[in-house]
């Protein structure tokens, strides 16, 4: 590859018409930039070979193959060239396997010139890999040198450079929120706004005028035009955190959003495009919850385009007390002091505790160590760990954690009875409780009660 050239504005189309590569051709020199034309699968690999490309736009139906056999040969032969596709109006499963297949995005026909240059701005922005601060100048990263974090790692690094839908996977604490913030960083859009929505703390009735807006006098009390969360996302990215308790009436409307990359305002008469990149998260399975038909196949084909788990803490090994002392030193900084040493007996603990609420549990165990530790260390006895298996067994009299096992067992038939008493709809048995559907949700997995 010695013989090609780099151009950081060139941009290879391909397509067999003439005049789709003629008005593409056209725009591109608008925006100053520099167009070869190809209308084969052949004679685009013919250019790759000779020149390097910020961009390939291809079509999916080509003459003698098909525009996803061109993704697969740049993605595997010249990874530094995005590419994105063409395809026919409605054509979404094409879309989805293009994106699998390595494509960053896509562009529907007729081909809208407003989508076109954003999609090629949004690459021309591209960062270095080296691009990695958050607001405060201190980096923004998963810590931790163990195999699933690793990998982790290098996933986001895969997946943050395409426009692909990404689905983040994980328990409850595994910072399925910081990855997403790391792929929206790493990508073409981080110069765009990273909009992260709870999905389950929306009421369901003002679910689409938050999600999409609503013009003046849709409602009463709609006193001004307002922007909703794809509006206010633009040119960046919509984090969907706890997708899985979308009801269904938003779920249609969602998928339609997404697909066609239009919303409507409440109250308006017109659809506005919108130029958003998805990334959802849940701690359930979403494939278990389409099979009992909770969720909807067809958003989920949508969002789980690709798929990212983040690891259990308990999966990571010496990565606890790694994130133990950095956490520590976090804490100590914001309350004025001096980071305490953690002793070799409250590492041996730490090591040894499966951590059911994760790192958010450890961040939670390690702050109130630190504002009621007896001593200038942070020991064993601070860290006031709940025993692996408590609740399962009877009390052992004289035993000092008898008391937490009490509690728990106490507390596990208290969401019980709430759970039924509402149908096992959490956010009702929340309310029930007088607790927020946060602390449920935490007090239920510390509990080992998850589904």
């Amino acid at each position: 590859m010695h013989g090609r050239t780099a151009a950081a504005s060139r941009i290879l189309v391909v397509d067999d018409e003439a005049d789709i590569r003629e008005l593409l051709d056209m725009t591109l020199a608008r925006m100053g930039l520099v167009a070869d034309t190809a209308a084969s699968v052949a004679e685009a690999l013919d250019r790759l070979g000779r020149e390097r490309y910020a961009l390939c736009l291809t079509d999916m139906r080509l003459p003698d193959g098909e525009g996803l056999d061109l993704v697969k040969a740049i993605t595997a032969s010249y990874p530094e060239t995005p590419v994105a596709v063409i395809t026919a109006h409605g054509s979404m499963e094409n879309a989805v396997s293009a994106l699998k297949a390595g494509a960053f995005d896509y562009l529907s026909k007729p081909v809208s010139l407003e989508q076109l240059r954003a999609l090629v701005k949004s690459v021309l922005v591209m960062p270095s890999g080296d691009s990695d601060g958050n607001d405060d100048g201190q980096p923004l990263t998963l810590l931790g040198d163990s195999s699933p974090m690793r990998d982790v790692r290098a996933m986001i690094e895969r997946v943050a450079r395409t426009q692909a839908p990404v689905h983040i996977c994980g328990e409850s604490g595994t910072g399925k929120e910081l990855a997403a913030r790391l792929i929206h960083q790493r990508g073409p859009r981080h110069a765009g706004a990273f909009l992260p929505v709870n999905c389950g703390a929306i009421p369901e009735n003002l679910m689409e005028s938050e999600f999409f807006g609503y013009r003046k006098g849709a409602f009463t009390g709609a006193e001004t035009d307002r922007d909703g969360f794809f509006q206010v996302a633009r040119g960046g990215t919509l984090f969907l955190d706890e997708v899985a308790d979308l009801p269904a009436s938003m779920q249609v409307k969602l998928l339609r959003a997404i697909q066609e990359k239009k919303v409507r305002k409440v109250g308006s008469p017109v659809e506005e495009p919108v130029d958003v990149r998805i990334v959802s998260a849940t701690h359930q399975n979403l494939r278990d919850l389409v099979e009992q038909g909770r969720f909807r196949q067809d958003l989920y084909f949508r969002l789980n385009v690709i798929e990212l788990r983040t690891p259990a803490l308990r999966e990571c090994g010496q990565d606890v007390l790694t994130l133990a002392q950095r956490i520590v030193e976090r804490l100590a900084a914001a309350a004025g002091v001096s980071p305490p040493a953690i002793t070799d007996s409250a590492r041996n603990a730490l090591m040894g505790y499966t951590f059911p609420g994760n790192v958010r549990e450890l961040e939670n165990i390690l702050e109130r160590a630190l504002a009621l530790r007896a001593g200038a260390l942070i020991d064993v006895s601070d860290l006031n760990l709940v025993p692996p298996a408590a609740g399962d067994s009877d009390p052992v009299p004289g035993d000092a954690l008898s008391l937490q096992d009490h509690l728990d067992r106490v507390e596990r038939q208290a969401i019980l009875d709430a759970l039924q008493k509402t149908r096992y709809n959490r956010t009702a048995a929340a309310k029930l409780l007088g607790v927020t559907f946060r602390s449920l949700r935490y007090r239920m997995e510390r509990l080992g009660m998850n589904e």
